[in-house]
């Protein structure tokens, strides 16, 4: 059974910090090295949006609306890929989503609540 689990959400204060996991298993994963993982985030009413990758090798990339404030980092002896958030503002409050993708095929946790909110 192939599965990414997120770990890591909750309410935080605008400017606050969180850390969400996201730990990858199943026999799909058994070479997570080969996966380029990313998170997504879906705010109510708006569509499901690409806030972070990291590829195979290492190289990251982040949405404009993040970059200096969200790191994303990948342990794949530990199959895992975090996304360190920091500056939290309100806008940021959304349902994150980890991703999993190989060749074509893209695989989804079940996402995780932020809510930046005073």
């Amino acid at each position: 059974q192939v599965q990414l689990v997120e770990s890591g959400g909750g309410l935080v204060q605008p400017g606050g910090s969180l850390r969400l996991s996201c730990a990858a298993s199943g026999e799909i994963f058994s070479i997570f090295s080969i996966f380029t993982m990313a998170w997504y985030r879906q705010a109510p009413g708006k569509q499901r949006e690409l806030v972070a990758s990291i590829s195979t090798g290492g190289r990251t990339a982040y949405d404009d609306s993040v970059k200096g404030r969200f790191t994303i980092s990948r342990d794949n002896a530990e199959k895992t890929v975090s996304l360190q958030m920091i500056g939290l503002n309100p806008e940021d409050t959304a349902v994150y989503y980890c991703n999993g993708r190989f060749v074509n095929t893209d695989y989804w946790g079940q996402g995780t609540q932020v809510t930046v909110s005073s």
